[in-house]
């Protein structure tokens, strides 16, 4: 318990595996440095992120750069499904990605091209 909160022990666990992050601290998986450690390591790390982090635009890039798919993960109150910037990072890295777009970019040419 002690070290689900223990930044240090936390950051170097991210650090070697994104998937870390479900076993760190709920201030831990709110803390920006934590999480953008986890989601380069493995986007995926991502569904574990606090909700503010969820929406957070560096963050979700990151995350989507990595694994398209991560995009699933975004939090649906966030415009950030409909950022073509980050819609185009996710479907690059993985096609799939598309189905987690907004509806306009689901229907934008270009977008579906790059899936």
């Amino acid at each position: 318990q002690e070290l689900k909160a223990d930044r240090e022990v936390v950051l170097a666990a991210v650090q070697q595996d994104g998937r870390a992050l479900q076993f760190a601290s709920e201030e831990l998986r709110a803390e920006r440095e934590v999480v953008l450690a986890a989601v380069q390591r493995n986007g995926s790390a991502l569904k574990d992120a606090s909700q503010e982090l969820r929406a957070d635009r560096e963050v979700v890039l990151a995350a989507v750069k990595q694994k398209g798919g991560a995009l699933q993960y975004v939090s649906w109150s966030s415009e950030l499904r409909a950022d073509r910037e980050v819609v185009l990072a996710a479907v690059q890295q993985s096609g799939d990605a598309l189905e987690h777009a907004s509806r306009e970019l689901r229907a934008d040419r270009e977008v579906v091209l790059a899936a």
